[in-house]
């Protein structure tokens, strides 16, 4: 009679307004986090993807990309800065299968942590303008430039560092200059894949 009772009570709590916001707020709060964790791992995937190339590269800026402009600022943020966390305590989620603080900090390490950059920039703009195409288009751009920025100056800081001056321009060359054809073609993709995927994901993922 007792669990009956409880039963009972508990279907009339859900029943009341405030149980069904609750209810509703939690199941929103489960799928948050399986959404950001497929795509932490999608970004994962895509870094682990090598294109061949002069220099190849990797699909890991397609997938953040992806990520924030499929899931909206908030949560795409949390997908990117998730992915960058596990690879930091050294789950080797970064290119060729390595993670570790050591690849953080790195040479190379400021355009991974760059990638955290570009998603709050890509929200902000969100937050600001909406979530149109020719936003996320242009958020698109303007994160990859702060993600060039920051990861250039933390390179010429830690490369000076242990091996002597450095002019800008040679680490553009080596670390920018080869790769601005492909990530335009990354942003060109992810625009397109998530252009498809967010009105049918929309009730799903409350995307707007």
């Amino acid at each position: 009679m007792r669990k009956e009772m409880t039963g009972q009570e508990k279907r009339r709590n859900a029943e009341k307004p405030g149980g069904a916001r609750a209810g509703g707020m939690q199941r929103g709060k489960t799928y948050d986090m399986v959404y950001i964790a497929f795509f932490t791992v999608l970004i994962t995937v895509c870094s682990w993807i090598s294109i061949p190339a002069a220099i190849p590269f990797t699909l890991q800026t397609f997938g953040v990309f992806l990520a924030v402009s499929v899931l909206g600022g908030k949560r795409g943020t949390a997908a990117v800065s998730v992915y960058v966390l596990l690879g930091a305590i050294g789950v080797p989620v970064f290119s060729e299968f390595t993670g570790g603080i050591g690849i953080i900090l790195g040479n190379t390490g400021g355009y991974i942590v760059g990638f955290i950059v570009a998603a709050l920039a890509m929200w902000l703009m969100e937050a600001v303008w909406g979530g149109r195409s020719w936003v996320r288009a242009l958020s698109m751009v303007l994160g990859l430039l702060l993600c060039y920025a920051f990861g250039t100056v933390w390179f010429m800081l830690v490369y000076m560092r242990a091996n002597g001056a450095v002019s800008l321009m040679t680490v553009l060359g080596w670390c920018v200059f080869p790769f601005v054809i492909p990530d335009a073609v990354k942003i060109v993709l992810a625009l397109t894949v998530s252009s498809m995927l967010r009105k049918p994901l929309a009730a799903v993922t409350g995307a707007r």
